[in-house]
């Protein structure tokens, strides 16, 4: 006699074992309808599971997460099947979901072409509307190696291989089609609905591994309705727009080159915009109390073992070694480099908290296809700081730290912000009094925030527990940008110490803090998010002052010259081209104002303002502009 839980505390109670299907209709026909897979003690299983003793269970419905996940997932299935009923002889190998759909790889030798992703996308929909139904059987692994050996599946009898000798293997078959999988899986091909689209193809190697054959990989999405494809399908659309590669070359900001894959080749307005970003931010640290430092690019071997980094990042790191036979590795992090900042001089009590902070350049390799303009690189600038505290000031400067991030966040134009909380994972160092306090400190400062947040059960690192900022743009895609750590560890591995009011020695905790992550990713996001067309006071050239004929170059030039002077980025635009010309060129660049000189602006000491994307124009006396906008710089700045 079974006795369910149900997520809201209440319980039902049946007379004999019950699957997660008559649960849902024991609630309400309506969830019954609804209901595509449950949740068991927190595992996931099929609706048709039958369960026979005490647990908890959650309905999932395509409003949720997992529910949502599960669509991609047969999608992913009833691809598969399609692709083997149209080309007879592919091989399948894996089809895992991912963000905001999935992918499966196929072993052809024939390349897909885009009319056979139309072929298998209506061939999908037929065996929507053949309703196959799904079903689980358990097969004895030696069984299923043969099986699909005989079949000719050559990558799935190898995946199965892989499995441990009398391990039995899960077998989800969609009518007669049928592939290894854990599941779970909706009902029938039915509930999966019509609301996905194959988005392309793609060379992958199998298993990840470039020494192995190369497969097919088609991409696709998949949603619970039509309005979700249509509105993901118009943000891929607008994403395409505002791609930060694209618009970084027609705003000459930077460009990358084969010599130095995953370096950035900042040009003078887009290194013009870092620094703003940078002089920006030192400004806010500043007035938060911040000592910033500087400390090596390169740095003996020895340390990175001691710290840990070695052992964790040592094949993401460049190395070099000296004619004397020392290694010394280019750092990834600024970490161990402050700590020896910190060590330098004895610190007590009365110097903590003690916030360090550096704009330091780190290296970490990428695998070559990973690299996706400033989004992800292997050379790049992070706004790290590290404060070092005692466990009482723990809670305070993480609310500091909280508040700090999230004021800069908005005042750079994102104030939808998501927080991620992690706790301790089952492998940790510290003693548990340590992380109750360091969890209960991050916590808070998490809640005080007042913002949505989630709790990713012990998913912090080794050494303390973490807040990820995640960022969502103006097209509703999130970036996990800022972090906050709470370090328990690399303090006492690298002997950093402080004496306490009693005079006795203590290790202070270490508070890992970046607002930016990385400046070259954060300005990609930042491209993407204003479709490049930025707010004034961040825009690396504010103003192009075109005068409309060359009679009136020097009143130009003049103007351009006052604007300078008032900290108002200009250039003159002095070209032989004409008027509507330089206007095109400059709007595609993404210049905030454009600034038109004729007679009537000598004679009144004026200019005509041309805004980005507007086809108005304005009058404007010349000392008022300068007033106005270069007060607005200064407000913005500060």
């Amino acid at each position: 006699m079974p006795n369910i839980t149900l997520p809201d505390g209440n319980s039902l109670s049946f007379p004999k074992k019950v699957t997660g299907l008559e649960i849902a209709e024991k609630i309400s026909k309506s969830l019954a309808k609804q209901a595509l897979i449950i949740s068991v003690d927190g595992e996931q299983k099929d609706l048709d599971y039958i369960i026979e003793k005490d647990c908890s269970v959650k309905i999932h419905t395509s409003k949720d997460k997992e529910g949502l996940e599960t669509i991609r997932h047969d999608t992913a299935h009833i691809a598969a099947m399609a692709v083997q009923e149209l080309f007879p002889g592919t091989q399948v190998t894996i089809g895992p979901i991912i963000e905001n759909g999935f992918y499966y790889d196929f072993a052809r030798k024939e390349p897909f072409t885009e009319e056979d992703l139309e072929k298998i996308e209506k061939k999908m929909k037929e065996i929507v509307d053949r309703d196959e139904i799904t079903k689980r059987e358990v097969w004895e692994r030696n069984k299923a190696v043969k099986h699909f050996k005989d079949k000719g599946e050559i990558y799935k009898a190898e995946l199965i291989e892989s499995i441990p000798e009398g391990e039995d293997v899960s077998i989800y078959f969609h009518g007669e089609w049928h592939d290894l999988c854990r599941g779970p899986h909706l009902s029938s091909t039915g509930k999966i609905g019509k609301y996905f689209k194959l988005m392309k193809v793609s060379g992958a190697y199998w298993r990840g591994d470039s020494n192995n054959e190369m497969l097919q990989r088609i991409y696709g999405t998949s949603w619970s309705s039509q309005k979700d494809l249509d509105n993901y399908l118009k943000r891929l659309e607008e994403a395409e727009k505002r791609d930060h590669r694209k618009l970084g070359k027609e705003m000459d900001l930077f460009h990358f080159r084969e010599e130095s894959p995953g370096s950035v080749f900042w040009h003078e307005k887009g290194w013009a915009l870092f620094q703003k970003l940078i002089n920006y931010m030192r400004g806010r640290q500043n007035e938060a109390g911040y000592k910033e430092v500087n400390t090596p690019e390169i740095l003996d071997r020895l340390l990175w073992e001691k710290s840990g980094h070695w052992e964790k990042y040592g094949e993401n790191m460049y190395t070099s070694e000296t004619p004397d036979e020392k290694v010394f590795a280019i750092k990834p992090m600024n970490c161990p480099g402050h700590i020896q900042v910190f060590n330098q001089g004895l610190k007590s009590y009365r110097d903590l908290p003690l916030r360090i902070s550096e704009f330091g350049k780190v290296h970490r390799y990428e695998p070559s296809g990973a690299l996706h303009g400033l989004l992800r690189v292997r050379a790049f600038t992070q706004d790290d700081a590290h404060i070092f505290c005692s466990e009482d000031q723990i809670a305070s400067e993480c609310l500091t730290v909280t508040n700090l991030i999230l004021d800069i966040y908005k005042e750079l134009g994102f104030e939808n912000v998501i927080l991620k909380y992690a706790d301790r994972p089952e492998v940790r160092v510290g003693s548990d009094e340590v992380w109750d306090k360091a969890e209960a400190s991050l916590l808070d400062a998490v809640k005080a925030s007042k913002l949505e947040y989630s709790i990713n059960k012990g998913e912090g690192a080794f050494y303390g527990p973490k807040i990820e900022f995640v960022l969502r743009d103006a097209i509703g895609r999130d970036w996990q940008c800022g972090t906050l750590q709470v370090d328990l560890n690399l303090p006492e591995r690298l002997g950093a110490s402080y004496v306490d009011k009693d005079g006795v020695k203590k290790i202070p905790v270490m508070l890992h803090r970046a607002l930016f992550g990385s400046l070259e990713r954060f300005i990609g996001i930042l491209i993407e998010h204003y479709a490049g067309k930025f707010p004034f006071w961040i825009s690396p050239l504010q103003t192009v002052v075109i005068p409309i004929s060359e009679d009136f170059n020097d009143y130009a030039t003049q103007v351009s010259t006052k604007l300078k002077n008032a900290g108002i980025s200009s250039i003159t635009d002095l070209k032989n081209n004409n008027l509507n010309y330089k206007i095109r060129d400059h709007s595609l660049a993404k210049i905030p104002l454009l600034l038109i000189c004729g007679k009537k602006e000598v004679d009144s000491n004026s200019v005509t303002i041309r805004r980005l994307d507007s086809n108005k124009q304005e009058n404007m006396d010349l000392n008022s502009f300068i007033k106005t906008y270069s007060a607005l710089n200064k407000a913005s700045s500060n």
